[in-house]
């Protein structure tokens, strides 16, 4: 059994009082589900004082991106070794950065071997966009992704996939669960592919776009299915607490 994991981005929002206050409020809830592992991803301003909040619980610390090199001249990145004295995973390729700052495949693939190598677990984030959906190449798409973005590394250690179709996020327009699972069926196959049945049995695949507290039951009840990455719904702390209730219910229940 692959323990369930729901990790929530908070993306670009939250001063770093604002960050404490959530973290306050959901902290408490979070800490009482078992079963599930529970990940807050959270800007870079954020993560030290939130450390010191949540030490003693068994609540994780994300990053949202980091840069592949450990140090030097690159002003305004933060490298792995700044990141692990503070947390656990990392987002890495979320589409948002592929979008908007130019990451390829193979800057994804630098940053996974650098986090990796730090002691990081990364959260690869991989989806097709509505137009290659809309194609028939979702299929030939993620599967692209995650050949690339894995490409000449030799162990994955824990790392985690999250399948976050682009046309899905942010829009409130979630993709169906069976598509889902279809897919991240289609990704797991992928990974044995490359690192043998057993890896990619262990490997935890989530899903992610527009998930609410309303819909997670459904994607939760697939098998392929391990959890969520979390965007909007994450800022708000009952409805982050009632997902990952859910998804913890859900799973102990098979």
């Amino acid at each position: 059994m692959r323990t369930p994991l729901i990790a929530g981005n908070w993306k670009m929002n939250t001063t770093l009082a604002e960050a404490s206050a959530l973290v306050k409020e959901m902290r408490e809830g979070l800490d009482r589900i078992e079963g599930t592992d529970k990940v807050l991803c959270l800007p870079f301003i954020s993560l030290a004082t939130v450390a010191g909040l949540l030490r003693g619980t068994s609540i994780k610390l994300g990053a949202q991106n980091m840069h592949f090199e450990e140090k030097g001249a690159y002003t305004g990145e933060v490298s792995p070794l700044m990141l692990i004295d503070l947390c656990q995973f990392v987002i890495l390729g979320h589409s948002e950065r592929r979008q908007y700052f130019g990451e390829t495949d193979q800057i994804v693939n630098r940053k996974v071997q650098a986090a990796l190598k730090a002691g990081l677990i990364p959260i690869l984030c991989l989806g097709e966009r509505l137009e290659e959906r809309e194609a028939g190449e979702t299929e030939e798409v993620v599967t692209w992704q995650v050949q690339g973005a894995l490409d000449g590394i030799k162990s994955v250690g824990g790392l985690v996939i999250a399948y976050e179709p682009i046309w899905a996020i942010g829009t409130g327009r979630a993709a169906t669960p069976l598509e889902s699972n279809a897919t991240i069926k289609l990704l797991r196959l992928t990974v044995a592919e490359l690192y043998g049945e057993e890896v990619a049995q262990r490997m935890r695949i989530l899903y992610g776009g527009s998930v609410t507290a309303s819909n997670i039951a459904g994607f939760m009840q697939q098998p392929e299915i391990d959890g969520a990455l979390v965007g909007g719904a994450s800022l708000k702390a009952q409805e982050f607490v009632e997902i990952v209730k859910q998804s913890a219910a859900i799973k102990k229940g098979k």
